[in-house]
């Protein structure tokens, strides 16, 4: 049998939501490697005898570099495996999908892009706070939060700043004083309503609310660190109206992080 790689998206967080053509990849898989954010829950479905294999990533310190990860697709699949390579969120929204397609492809080895929720939906959705909003917000942005310490990505602040009603920022604790710094110095009024979302769509999400002037203090007081999502803009005002998760659902559940 041919082999073939599967670039699934996990979802954010919450096993259940994984689509259900990702479930039925992760069943058939003989060969799943995986990242630090997807949940171990989901490996469960994998069969007897996968072959399971960790690609983690922390900040500074890469259990396997990316060279080695596209290697490895390669490799498996040329075996005649079926592999999935099962990435947090969606594999093509700051998850390097792209880069693994490309190697696949170089390599004559068949793929399929199995798009997940990423955590701007899903973790926004599980603190209450819509993306979209008719009367608040018309237009939002999917940005990294290493952008802010990229010289040659400055110029995008004032568009960012002046032109988007909703900034979603993927891992950006550690910059937080600087997009703050950034925003406002670009036109954005230091008022504006700023969430940072941990540990987003699991049972100890903790959501913190400030502005962008005094959401720094409250992230340290509160000891939020990443993986975290930082939401900008009117619609964070929605959060204590809609937070339907942490308030009814989420102590209900088992910690997954202790």
């Amino acid at each position: 049998m041919a082999g073939k790689v599967y670039l699934v998206g996990a979802g954010p967080g919450d096993p259940d939501l994984i689509t259900v053509k990702g479930l039925h990849c992760l069943q058939k898989a003989d060969v799943i490697l995986y990242d630090r954010l997807v949940n171990p829950e989901l490996l469960k479905h994998a069969k007897d005898g996968a072959k399971l294999v960790y690609c983690g990533k922390l900040p500074n310190y890469h259990t396997m570099k990316q060279e080695t990860i596209n290697h490895f697709l390669v490799k498996y699949a040329k075996k005649g495996n079926q592999v999935v390579r099962l990435k947090g969120g969606d594999p093509f929204v700051f998850g390097r999908g792209g880069e693994e397609a490309e190697e696949c492809m170089k390599n004559d080895v068949p793929f399929e892009i199995v798009p997940g929720i990423t955590a701007g939906i899903g973790a926004s959705a599980y603190a209450g706070i819509p993306v979209t909003h008719r009367s608040l917000s018309k237009s939002f942005a999917f940005i990294t939060g290493h952008q802010a310490g990229d010289v040659s990505a400055e110029h995008q602040w004032h568009h960012l700043a002046r032109g988007v009603d909703t900034l979603c920022i993927y891992m950006g604790v550690a910059q937080l004083p600087t997009i703050a710094q950034q925003l406002i110095l670009n036109g954005k009024s230091p008022q504006t309503p700023t969430a940072l979302i941990h540990w987003g769509t699991l049972s100890d999400q903790r959501t913190v609310i400030g502005t962008l002037e005094s959401i720094e203090d409250k992230v340290k007081e509160a000891k939020i660190e990443n993986p975290s999502l930082i939401i900008i803009g009117e619609v964070v005002r929605l959060h204590h109206k809609l937070n339907w998760f942490e308030d009814e659902i989420a102590p209900n559940l088992p910690l997954v992080h202790g």
